[in-house]
């Protein structure tokens, strides 16, 4: 007793082939009676049988193949002689003898039986201790309330697939929602479908039982049973599949199928003649060419994925489920109007399709319409953790903090794996400064999805943020370990021991990003880094790289033009800087850049200039503004306009009293002045901001020794006094 290798792919299948046959041959003779066996071929056939069932499930049915076709062929003498015995002396002596020679053979089958239900629960216990669920769109006549519906769809389901076996003309990678209407009626043309099958499948059992001991025979009994057998667990009939129509599962039974073709044709071969002969070759090799084109021509499909997703929309226009996997592919690739197209179009056909309205909620700009979408896709599936997690997002994004953190933990409990969730739900936490729960939620995130570089990657970020850096790069480089492109973690990194001032250390991991890819977020800050340590040259070079990549971006333009001015490229900074005020003329920072650029050319003028100018745009932040009258107020006093620096500082410490620089520098004003007891008061000030300044103490000490160097003068000019 052995068995056939049933995976679903043909050339395990092939190559195994001839080792199988010859353990069926081994394990059971019968030229000796009673049949004798080989436990080593058995085995054999028990290993390559548990082969086939890890590599596809369907590969369990090989065992049925074996004992069905160890009772009707190898043991065919102990048929025949056990039917006559029974026939002629039915008594229970007799019946007795007559089990006594099936012995072997029930010896092996419940052998088999044994092993099967062993194997059976081990593979029960690798996926979990639970059949996979499925949705009605996977596979709508399974939910069908309606018991005739159910039986007349899966009976037509076994036409269909045998008419696929025969004519393959029509092939598609998905055969969900919609590809092949329910079969709700007996009136349905498709009966006749129905019938045909089942007269031409019974009356290949009829024929096969009734001459089994006929050579020939034996090749439709074994072609039966490699169709049928294979099939069973794709019928229905024990359990839910989660497809309509799959071809992979024709894998198997399409080696029953050649089987009984080519006995027909041998029958067909003997009964015409010689023209008839040629007649058939020739169709025969007809039939060969053009299977061998539809062959190469479903390969191209298969090269690509659009092309394949493409494929599913010519060939079943009908199907929502093509339509939906062929937007998820534009999706991806950022076509988003032909995205947006093909979704509606899988509503249209299948209007309770979660997934699509989930996936139009991301790509509209509207976040009411985005709503809608997300509630739709909930109201048809309350589990939908995709759509728990993006309408859970947008009512953050809204400042709804409460239905939003339900959404994330809804989201999580119904997708335990999904990490963006866990980051999500850590980062709401934290933004509400529950910083202890957060950080459960990472470690619990963690915990769940282990291999999730992001989320490690996100947790670091978290874990600066709290002020533990030592933690925060292990977890960056836990990241890195499990996606060595991971460049965000890198820069992320990078960062942090810029932080810390290992430069060098911060350097190489910014570099090491570049390699994976040249990305202006990785580009500024190497080029900060290189700037803060004076490497000027590297920096420009960095700088220019990144404006290349985004020259509309004012900030990374505002970065080149700062390097251009310490660089002592003057005019190049002038004019990058004049550039982005004339699409941006709110940019403060411009402004100042351009009053430093006419202070190093000593154009004092124009310097001022630029500063009243960038205080004339309103913003609406008080500590800019302050910034800026103290900028005003240096310049002022550079340009010996004492009078108008000091009004300038006042405006600045009205602004912003904390501005200890100002107060000092009022002081310093009123010092040059001689009004020396108003820049005691300004000194003083200041000195209560910053107590630690040691310049602010050596003036007061100087105001000191000039105020009693003056009183000393009046002592000894009014002596009497």
């Amino acid at each position: 007793m052995t068995t056939f290798w049933l995976s679903s792919q043909p050339c395990c299948l092939q190559s195994t082939q001839s080792i199988l046959k010859l353990s069926v041959d081994r394990s059971c003779f019968g030229e000796n009676f009673p049949a004798t066996t080989s436990s080593c071929s058995l085995l054999l056939s028990l290993f390559l049988g548990t082969c086939a069932m890890l590599v596809k499930e369907t590969g369990v049915t090989v065992f049925g193949v074996c004992v069905t076709y160890d009772l009707l062929i190898l043991c065919q003498k102990q048929l025949k002689f056990a039917s006559l015995f029974l026939h002629r002396y039915l008594s229970s002596s007799k019946v007795k003898n007559t089990l006594r020679l099936f012995g072997p053979f029930i010896k092996r089958a419940f052998a088999v039986i044994g092993y099967v239900i062993v194997i059976m629960f081990f593979r029960l216990w690798i996926m979990g201790g639970s059949m996979p669920l499925f949705s009605e769109q996977d596979n709508p006549a399974s939910f069908s309330p309606h018991l005739l519906t159910r039986f007349l769809t899966y009976s037509y389901l076994l036409a269909f697939n045998a008419w696929l076996l025969l004519a393959p003309v029509v092939l598609c990678y998905d055969w969900q929602v919609g590809s092949i209407p329910l079969v709700e009626t007996m009136w349905d043309s498709r009966i006749l479908a129905i019938i045909l099958f089942g007269v031409v499948i019974i009356s290949l059992c009829i024929h096969s039982l009734l001459t089994l001991q006929k050579l020939g025979t034996r090749e439709v009994l074994v072609g039966l049973l490699f169709l049928v057998f294979p099939f069973i667990p794709a019928s229905n009939l024990f359990f839910r599949v989660g497809f309509v129509v799959a071809e992979r599962v024709l894998y198997m039974p399409s080696m029953g199928y050649c089987i009984l073709v080519v006995h027909g044709l041998n029958k067909l071969w003997s009964l015409v003649g010689k023209w008839g002969a040629a007649a058939l070759t020739i169709s025969m090799l007809l039939l060969l060419l053009l299977f061998s084109w539809k062959t190469v021509w479903q390969n191209e499909i298969w090269l690509s994925r659009e092309s394949l997703f493409r494929s599913g929309i010519q060939t079943l226009p009908h199907n929502a489920k093509v339509h939906y996997n062929y937007a998820n592919f534009l999706k991806d690739q950022g076509r988003y109007p032909e995205a947006v197209h093909h979704y509606e179009t899988a509503l249209k056909l299948y209007p309770r399709h979660a997934s699509a309205l989930n996936n139009l909620g991301t790509l509209t700009k509207d976040p009411v319409e985005a709503e809608q979408y997300y509630r739709q896709a909930l109201h048809i599936n309350l589990q939908h953790n995709r759509a728990l997690f993006n309408l859970g997002n947008l009512l953050k994004s809204k400042g709804k903090e409460e239905e939003a953190e339900q959404l994330l933990r809804s989201s999580i409990q119904h997708g335990p794996h999904f990490a963006d969730a866990y980051s999500s739900l850590a980062s709401l936490l934290a933004e509400q400064g529950h910083f202890e729960e957060a950080n459960l939620v990472y470690l619990q995130g963690i915990k769940s999805c282990p291999e999730n570089s992001d989320l490690h990657n996100n947790y670091g970020v978290f874990l600066v943020d709290i002020g533990d850096g030592d933690q925060a790069a292990k977890h960056y480089q836990q990241a890195i370990r499990l996606k060595p492109s991971h460049y965000v973690a890198m820069v992320n990194l990078g960062r942090l021991l810029r932080s810390s001032d290992q430069n060098k250390d911060a350097e190489a991991w910014y570099k090491r990003a570049l390699q994976i890819t040249r990305k202006v977020e990785i580009l500024t800050p190497l080029g900060a880094l290189y700037y803060n340590t004076g490497q000027y040259k590297e920096a420009l070079q960095v700088y220019r790289e990144a404006v290349a990549l985004q020259p509309d971006n004012s900030e990374i333009g505002l970065a080149l033009a700062q390097v251009l001015a310490m660089s002592g490229k003057t005019k190049e900074a002038e004019k990058m800087t004049q550039d982005i005020i004339s699409k941006n003329k709110d940019c403060i920072e411009c402004y100042r850049l351009l009053s430093a650029v006419y202070n190093k050319r000593e154009s004092h003028s124009e310097a001022l200039e630029a500063l009243e100018k960038a205080i004339l745009v309103n913003h609406k932040d008080t500590k800019v503004k302050a910034e800026l009258y103290f900028s005003k107020g240096n310049q002022l006093r550079e340009m010996n306009l004492l009078d108008l620096a000091f009004e300038s500082y006042k405006l600045a410490v009205e602004l912003n009293p904390d501005q200890s620089q100002a107060w000092m520098n009022m002081g310093g004003i009123q010092h040059i002045k001689g009004d020396y007891d108003s820049a005691r008061t300004y000194y003083e000030k200041a000195l209560q901001l910053t107590p630690g300044s040691k310049l602010l103490k050596e003036n007061l000490a100087k105001l000191d020794r000039i105020q009693r160097r003056i009183q000393r003068n009046k002592v000894e000019k009014h002596p009497l006094a």
